[in-house]
């Protein structure tokens, strides 16, 4: 099956892609030098690494906001079922990301060791929380959910606890450390830029070994989600393409050019969140066991109308959110200098 005309479904489709593409690029690397917080031993690396996503984290979560009321508008039975059904996943998640703004503005506030290294957990572990289940939740999207016939979530919360959308919660988590390490590589110089490029030795390790298992528990239980490559062939250049981005992260970060690796791994996010949305199309949620009472691009969509005026208004925002984004990074470029306003 391949992508018919570029009708207003599948466009809604593909600009709700991109916009989960770009919170996945640019928040990931804050979740990751989050869960990579710990890590660090003295108070000074430690602003240093909140310092280096200081400027930009909360314009980052722009993108899942952004993502979240597209497909409200566009696909809103999807939205109800998934925020039904996920209910209990998703206040987590919110808490989790809540935790961690709380922890990055409160840390630095008093000078005891105690309350520093309170807020350090928090942090730390809401960035590990908040990756594990976003990987989950597309775990469970690729795996398929209990859906009746009404296309409402049939299931409970430990139900969406399965092997292989945990097996995928972990290998994002990976991605994310691997991710910020590199991002924290770009901003920081000195004793913890060089004990930077030692984690990311072991967090590409630790990435590819997830990434190679969730890819042979994918093809072994999960079929549906490399049928469209199978059926053709040409598309499995993109799967050549994201491997090849992949490889090349060590060898730029081995060559000293580490934006070149920060790249790559933006790559490997393109291409995979690419694969993802090439499989599932045109299905949004797909439903486990009952295929169909899946919600696709067709079947839980908004009329035409809406579909046409909110592109429009798409059309306007979306340049805006990319301009404010370009502008907060060209502002805040450079290695990190702890100041007297610093976290």
């Amino acid at each position: 099956m391949t992508f018919g005309s570029l009708d207003l479904n599948t466009t809604w489709f593909i600009l709700i892609g991109v916009l989960f593409t770009g919170y996945a690029m640019l928040d990931g690397f804050d979740l990751g030098v989050g869960a990579l917080h710990l890590f660090t031993r003295t108070d000074e690396e430690r602003r240093i690494m909140l310092n280096a996503i200081g400027p930009v984290w909360d314009g980052n979560e722009v993108w899942l906001v952004t993502g979240g009321g597209s497909l409200f508008a566009a696909f809103p039975n999807v939205y109800a079922t998934v925020f039904s059904g996920f209910y209990m996943a998703f206040v987590l998640l919110l808490v989790a990301l809540i935790f961690r703004a709380v922890a990055i503005e409160f840390r630095s506030k008093q000078p005891m060791l105690w309350w520093r290294r309170m807020w350090d957990v928090g942090f730390s572990a809401g960035s590990i929380v908040s990756s594990l289940l976003i990987g989950v939740a597309m775990g469970n999207i690729a795996w398929g959910i209990p859906l009746d016939d009404r296309g409402e979530f049939a299931g409970t919360f430990w139900s969406l606890l399965g092997p292989y959308p945990l097996l995928l919660g972990v290998t994002t988590l990976a991605l994310f450390m691997m991710h910020g390490a590199i991002y924290a590589l770009l901003k920081t110089e000195g004793a913890l830029h060089d004990k930077l490029r030692g984690w990311i030795n072991n967090s590409i390790i630790f990435f590819i070994v997830c990434y190679a298992m969730t890819t042979m528990a994918t093809l072994l239980y999960v079929p549906h989600m490399a049928a469209r490559v199978r059926a053709n062939p040409s598309l499995f250049s993109i799967a050549i393409f994201n491997m090849l981005a992949i490889a090349n992260i060590p060898r730029e970060i081995h060559l000293g050019r580490d934006w070149r690796a920060f790249l790559s791994s933006c790559l490997a996010m393109v291409a995979l969140m690419g694969l993802f949305g090439l499989e599932m199309y045109p299905n949004l949620v797909l439903s486990n066991p009952v295929a169909a009472n899946s919600l696709n691009i067709h079947n839980a969509s908004s009329s035409p109308k809406t579909l046409a005026v909110m592109l429009t208004m798409a059309l306007i925002g979306v340049p805006v959110v990319l301009a404010y984004t370009v502008s907060i990074y060209w502002i805040f470029r450079g290695k990190v200098k702890l100041e007297k306003m610093s976290y």
